[in-house]
This record gives C-alpha cells, structure tokens and sequence, in this order.
C-alpha cells in the first residue's frame, strides 16, 4: 500500500510538472501572437482591440494556472476575466460584417453568457467563506461546472450563428478567429462536462488546456492580419497520405491493446497465452498486410477522395513528369520508354506500351515498359482504329468496351489481343497538331480504380505533351539523316566530277589514236580499251544518277527464276547459295536494278552469317503474287535495329558497313512496284521476302494485288 501511494504522488508531480510546462508555452504563446498583431495586425479591424485584450487575459490566466494551479481562487477569478474578453471578442466580430446594427437578439445571449461569468465571482466567495463542509464544496463545484457548461455551449451556437449568417467575403476572413475559439470553448465544454459527470476536478484534462491555448494562439494571430482572407490551410498529398497511415497504424495498435487488456480479464496461464498469441498473429498480419502495395493504393485513393477536392497534384505530376521525361540515357531506358513511365506514373499504373504509327497508318509496338508477358502480334492496331483517334480525341477505358460499352465506334476496332488481357487498362492517344502520332496503352493500377473525367482531362494534355517529344525527336533523327545525306551528296558529287573528268580524257585519248591508224595492233587495242572503259563509265554515271530519284523509267516483263540464278552464280565463288524453290514468276519491273536489290540483301545475308554457313533462295507463287525469300542462319537483328535501323540511311550493325545497302534495296523494289519486308529474330537468323504483283495483275490496286486467291473475282 505505501508503494502503491508512492506512485500516486510520483504520478501527481510528474503531471503537475507537465501542466505547469503546457500552460507557460500557452502564456509564452499568447504573449507572441500578441506582439505578432500589434506589428503585422489589420488595424482597420474592429476585432483588433478586443483580441489584443483577450490574448493578454488568457496569457494571464496560463501563468496563474501554471503557479498556482486550476484551483486557486486567483486562478478562478483570472478564469472569468478571461472567458468574459472572449465573449467581447465573439460580440466584436459580428462588427466585421457592418451587421451591429441589425444583431439585436444577439445581443441579449451575450449579456446573458456575461451575467453567468459574473455569477461566478458569488459562487467563488461562497467556495471561500461559506462551503466549509465537503458536501457544499462538492455542491458549488457542480454548480460552477453548470455554469461554466452553459457558458460554453451558448459561446458555440453564436460562433456557430455567426459564421453561418455571414457572407462569403466576410468568413474569408473570420475562419481563422472563429476556428481558434471554436476549438477553446470545445475543449472546456469536455473538460466542465468530465467534471460534472464524474464529480471531481479532471486534473489530467486540464494540464493539457494550456497546450489548447498555444495551438489556438497560433490561428488567432494568423486572422487578425491583413492578408487572413487569402490563407488556407491547404496539406499537400504527403502529408494526408501520411497522416492517414498514421491514423490507421495509431488504430490498429488501440485494437491491440484493447484486445490484449480484454485478454487479460482471463486471468491465469490462459489470458497470458491468448496474448501472446494475439500479439504474434497480429504482428504477422501487420508485417504482411502494411507494407504491401494494395494497401498504400488503397490509403492514396481514400486520402485523394476524401480530403481533395481534385484527385491530383497536378504542380507534383507536372514536377515529376517533367523530371521523368528530361533524365538521360544513363539508366538505360530509352526516350519511349521514359513516355510510357511519364504516363503510367501518373496514375499509378505498374507497366505500359507504345505503339508509333507507321507509314501505311497502322500502329506498330515500339517500346514497352515493365510488359513483357504479353504478346503483341504484326500489325498491333489497324488504320481504322488509329484514324478514329484523330478524328474524336478521346481515352478508351478498355473495361467500357469489354462491358460491350460503344461511344465512339471503338467497340468494333479494338484488337481482340488487347481486351483479351484483362491487364489493359486505359488507351491514350497522342495528338501533336490533330495529328496521332500514336498511343499508349497503361496497365491497370495495384489499387483498382475506375477512369473518371479528371483522368480523361490529365492524361488527355500529357498525350500532347509526349507526343509534341515524340514528334520532335523523330524531327531531330529526320535533321540528322538529311545532313548525312547532304555530305553523302558532296561526296558524290566529287566523285561523278571525277568520273566525267575521266571520260572526257578517254574521249580525248580516242581521237588522238585516229593519228595513228596505219598501226593496226595499236588501233585495235585502243578501241577495245575505249569501248569497255567507256561502257563501264556510262553504267557507274547512270547508277550514280539514281540516288535520291524516283527510280528507273523503263519496265519490262522479267523471270524472277532468271534473276534469282544470275545472283547466285554471281556468287558461287564467294559464299553457300543455294536456290531451293525454283518456281517460273513473269512480273513487270527492270531486271538490272532488280538484280542489284538482291545483290544487296544477299550480301547482308552473307555477312550476317559464317564462312560455312548457307543462304538459300526461293522463287515462290502466291495467288496473284511472286515472292522471292532470301533465308540466312546468321546472328539476326533485334526488333528495335528492324524498326529503327535497317532502312535508315548511314546506320549500319557492321563495323565498316556505310548503312545505304537495304536502303538502296529497299527504294529500288518500291519503285518497280514491289513490297520489301523481312522478319528476324536474334540467335536464328533473318528472311527477306521481295513481293511483285504477277504481270497480268501490274495494273491492279495495292491492297488488291495482296488479296489471296479466294478473294479475287
């Protein structure tokens, strides 16, 4: 028992410690928001004075409270001065929306609120000189808590009448001042209504009263100056994401302790084991169920929905979007995939892609983002899909289409691929000058969520940002690649002035040799020499022409078989070429530059591969078409090199190689009337199919021309 007695009073002083520390930062506090007022404060305002005062009564009150605590006379007599310059502040506020004049029922319930605190002063000289028994002390205790209750509650509802009656511009400016001194009338109210329920003083409430007064000093000062009106407490996402785990985490533990108390009331080896089993599962859930990524989706939508009026920060993702987009190579991620991370970041998404249309206007893969397990097929979204887009400007939400939702058109063009994978979630066009310039497809959120109009209003303005970068990185690669070729033409020029200088000094040498035409060796020789040099000169000048035009002028019905074994022949004694499929095809193109096309695919075939690896040649029929497949086992090329690489001028995966091959091949077979494509794969080599329309079919549409027998009246 002396133990237990020991503790009470150890207890008593460390609280009474803690309430003399609160109430002197409450005083200290009061005192600075003062000073703060009468420097920086509104002097127009006719609350000015009051609140001065107020804050010096209640900074009077703190420092009695805290000598000589919250039952002295002193400190009771401090009390009512204090309450009594609230009521007068309350009353002067009305002032600051020119409605004095017409608040006659108010006036009445603030003389009443003051007449009560003066009833205090009898009821503390009867706590003096008269309640000399313990049950009158308990009895003026009571009525003075009475009292105190009513003061508190009549202080509220005029707050309350106050704040709801005035106008808009006017609680602009009286929120702060109404907040500060809702919260000290609501605190006492609990404190008073602690006392009167449990019929004694409640010590531990009241040495926190003067932490009350420093927090409510602090919104006193801020709406007694001039620019109170303009300030708002506004918390950014952070700190309400943060604060809400907070909450939740300050929740779970009170579940734990009460479960553990509740626990305990078994008494015995029982209560003790239930704790630690409840303790351990509970800890078990909490490490498994806290850190997890569902749980902070969950926390970030139920913060944005509840405690913003927008779901998004938009300075934050427009500060995050900016950083992603502008960081460097360094990591290793492409500009591509640093759009679809721009985006996907935005609204939480895990992974993404991005489509590029392509020059027939069909939208092919051309990055991906943490998606590599789904499959996306040649020729991913067609034109339709793609020209929609650009015509309407709208987000598809993929869960609106596969509810059988159409608003647009979109149901019926949708990739079965896409809507197949249940991760797909939102398809983003991107837009740069009401061009596409292709789309993004985002996966869908940890936390799953559905699209509304603030998303469709995001993501809408970040697709035109990314596609005005797209846009202009691909115009940076089409600046580069018009330089190189302007040096390519110099070089060329050089080289064709030297080649004509050459001519015209073969020329000069066949006149000369007619001086000496009684030699007949002579004679013959140099006009042998002349003919080849002159034939050879004619055909490198007219190759040498074709750079950069339109292609040759002249056609003629060839046998693509013949071309095919005049190639191969032509290199028998370089490399493995075998012709497996030999099959008679008659299209209409110019069999010189077609040659020279293949020349150049077999070539990069042949050195894609090893000295004994082979290449073989097929010469197939398909319905109105001819194909001929150039086949290698060589290292392959990647899809990116395919995409980004092959067809481009200057660039080249060989050392030495100058990069204009499978160009040159390429714009050579289109100008026939042809169609250059190739598929590889890295590690399994890569195939080159050159299509031409048979002959009797030249003069047919393109997209007829592909068109299988079945198809063709």
């Amino acid at each position: 028992m002396a133990r237990r007695g020991a503790l009470m009073e150890g207890g008593q002083d460390i609280l009474q410690m803690v309430a003399f520390f609160l109430h002197l930062s409450g005083a200290a506090a009061c005192v600075v928001a003062l000073a703060w007022i009468m420097r920086h404060g509104d002097r127009a305002r006719a609350d000015r004075i009051p609140i001065l005062a107020a804050l010096g009564c209640t900074a009077g009150w703190s420092v009695m409270h805290a000598a000589l605590g919250p039952l002295s006379l002193l400190t009771a007599a401090m009390e009512i001065v204090r309450n009594l310059s609230w009521i007068f502040v309350l009353y002067s506020l009305f002032a600051n929306d020119g409605r004095h004049e017409s608040m006659k029922p108010i006036r009445p319930v603030v003389m009443a609120l003051a007449f009560v605190e003066f009833l205090q002063l009898c009821l503390i000289t009867i706590a003096a000189n008269l309640a000399l028994t313990s049950d009158l002390q308990v009895l003026v205790l009571q009525i003075v808590v009475m009292f105190r209750i009513l003061v508190a509650v009549g202080a509220l509802v005029l707050l309350h009448n106050l704040y709801v009656g005035a106008t808009q511009s006017t609680r602009q400016i009286l929120r702060w001042t109404t907040a500060a001194f809702a919260a000290l009338w609501a605190f006492d109210l609990n404190v008073y209504t602690v006392a009167y329920l449990g019929g004694a003083f409640p010590f531990e409430l009241s040495a926190v009263r003067g932490l009350v007064v420093a927090v409510a000093a602090v919104p006193l000062a801020i709406g007694a100056t001039r620019g109170a009106a303009s300030m708002r407490l506004r918390p950014s996402r952070t700190l309400a994401f943060q604060t809400l785990s907070l909450i939740l985490i300050g929740a779970y533990l009170l579940v734990m302790v009460g479960v553990a108390q509740s626990l305990n009331m078994l008494g015995g080896n029982v209560g003790r084991l239930a704790q630690v089993g409840f303790t351990f599962a509970a800890s078990v859930v909490a490490l498994l169920w806290l850190p997890s990524a569902r749980l902070r989706g969950w926390l970030r939508v139920t913060a944005v929905k509840h405690l913003f009026q927008h779901r998004y920060d938009y300075r934050a993702e427009w500060l995050r979007f900016t950083q992603t987009i502008s960081r460097g190579t360094e990591d290793g991620q492409s500009l591509h995939e640093r759009a679809i991370k721009a985006m996907a970041d935005i609204t939480d998404s895990p992974s993404g892609l991005l489509f590029l249309r392509e020059e027939l206007g069909s939208l092919e893969l051309a990055a991906r983002w943490n998606w590599k397990d789904i499959e996306v097929p040649r020729g991913s979204i067609g034109t339709g899909l793609s020209d929609l887009f650009e015509q309407r400007t709208f987000i598809v939400d993929a869960d609106d289409v596969r509810a059988g939702k159409d608003q647009h058109g979109e149901g019926q063009l949708m990739p079965a691929w896409l809507l197949q994978d249940d991760k797909a979630w939102a398809i983003v066009p991107l837009l740069h000058f009401d061009r596409l310039t292709g789309v993004i497809v985002l996966a869908r959120p940890s936390e799953p969520r559905s699209l509304d109009w603030e998303d469709f209003d995001l993501l809408r303005v970040v697709g035109q940002q990314l596609a005005s970068y797209i846009a202009e990185h691909s115009g940076q690669k089409s600046l580069m690649e018009a330089a190189r070729f302007d040096e390519f033409n110099r070089r060329i020029a050089f080289v064709m002035h030297d080649i004509k200088n050459l001519a015209s000094q073969l020329s000069l040498l066949s006149r000369n040799a007619e001086k000496h035409a009684e030699n007949p060796e002579f004679r013959a020789d140099m006009l042998v020499t002349l003919r080849n040099s002159g034939e050879k000169l004619n055909t490198l000048l007219a190759r040498l022409n074709r750079y950069g035009g339109k292609g040759p002028d002249k056609k003629s019905q060839i046998d693509l078989l013949e071309v095919v074994d005049r190639v191969a022949v032509r290199y028998k004694s370089q490399a493995h070429i075998s012709v497996i499929e030999r099959n008679n095809a008659t299209v209409l193109a110019d069999s010189e530059n077609l040659e020279q096309a293949l020349v150049h695919l077999v070539q990069n075939a042949v050195d894609a591969g090893t000295e004994d690896d082979r290449v073989y040649l097929n010469v197939l029929l398909e319905g109105v078409s001819a194909r001929i497949e150039i086949l290698d086992s060589g290292s392959g090329m990647s899809a990116d090199f395919v995409r980004d690489g092959l067809f481009k001028p200057f660039v080249s995966s060989k050392q030495s190689g100058f990069g204009i091959g499978a160009f040159e091949a390429r714009e050579l077979i289109r100008a026939m009337g042809g169609r250059l494509d190739v598929d590889s794969r890295e590690g399994l080599g890569t195939r080159f199919t050159v299509t031409f329309p048979l002959s009797q079919f030249a003069g047919a549409e393109p997209g007829e021309v592909s068109k299988p027998d079945s198809e063709v009246a």
